[in-house]
């Protein structure tokens, strides 16, 4: 089969809510030579979020319009699918997310990375077993994902949701702010931190607090793209965005 000129190695298909203004530039950093992105975009509004219903609504519409974005990349004949977008994979748990991933990988016909599921295997190697996860999320949600943590093996000892009033809020929080949660969330019973949700900022951030705290810090978006590119055989080591592309 002919390759793709830019894409000779891998293309991937990235899907991600509309309001979601971190993952491309995330994404887009973490690129090695013949490998390209190929957006699709989830409609989703900048719906107002104040409460645990307003969250699962966001969710809900997220759900809704998924295949749709994923439809729309497979015509560029992606050979994989990266997940952009975070809390439908953590919800109910590790056994209901992955019949989740399963069935968006056969209705689509290509592997899936998703960020839960990235963030397990990043975990993994590290040997950590207590967490403490920061989230722009509102309860609801952050009971998902420390049940799928959970489920996968992990003690979350500290969680820190940040209750974002809007998808769009979530790219607001500035880094001064993550910081100062992350000072407030250590102690000797964390282990490894964790950071979801793929609009909060965290991928450069976490790097540098990995070095000043001596512990490992995963940032949802890197696990996902590092978790991609290993599935896809694609071994490229490079420095600059973490010990999870330059040591595994």
């Amino acid at each position: 089969m002919a390759k793709d000129a830019r894409g000779w190695r891998c293309k991937f298909a990235v899907v991600a809510p509309s309001t979601n203004t971190i993952v491309q530039p995330d994404m887009d950093d973490f690129r090695v030579p013949g490998v390209t992105n190929h957006f699709g975009r989830i409609y989703v509004p900048n719906m107002k979020v104040g409460n645990d219903d307003e969250f699962v609504a966001l969710v809900e519409a997220i759900g809704a319009t998924l295949y749709d974005a994923v439809d729309r990349c497979v015509t560029a004949e992606p050979d994989y699918l990266i997940m952009g977008m975070s809390a439908l994979m953590f919800w109910d748990g590790r056994g209901p997310s992955e019949k989740r991933m399963q069935e968006l990988s056969d209705h689509c016909g290509l592997q899936v990375s998703a960020g839960s599921f990235a963030c397990e295997a990043a975990l993994n190697l590290t040997g950590a077993k207590r967490i403490a996860v920061i989230s722009p999320y509102f309860p609801i949600s952050d009971k998902n994902v420390t049940l799928f943590f959970q489920d996968c093996g992990f003690e979350v000892v500290r969680f820190r949701g940040l209750k974002c009033s809007s998808p769009v809020a979530i790219a607001q929080v500035q880094e001064d702010t993550l910081r100062a949660h992350v000072a407030d969330m250590d102690g000797d019973d964390v282990d490894a931190f964790v950071q979801v949700g793929t609009n909060l900022s965290m991928c450069g951030l976490c790097t540098e607090l990995e070095a000043e705290y001596g512990k490992p810090f995963i940032p949802i978006n890197a696990a996902t793209y590092w978790h991609g590119l290993r599935a896809m055989g694609i071994k490229d080591q490079f420095s600059g965005h973490g010990p999870l592309f330059e040591k595994h």
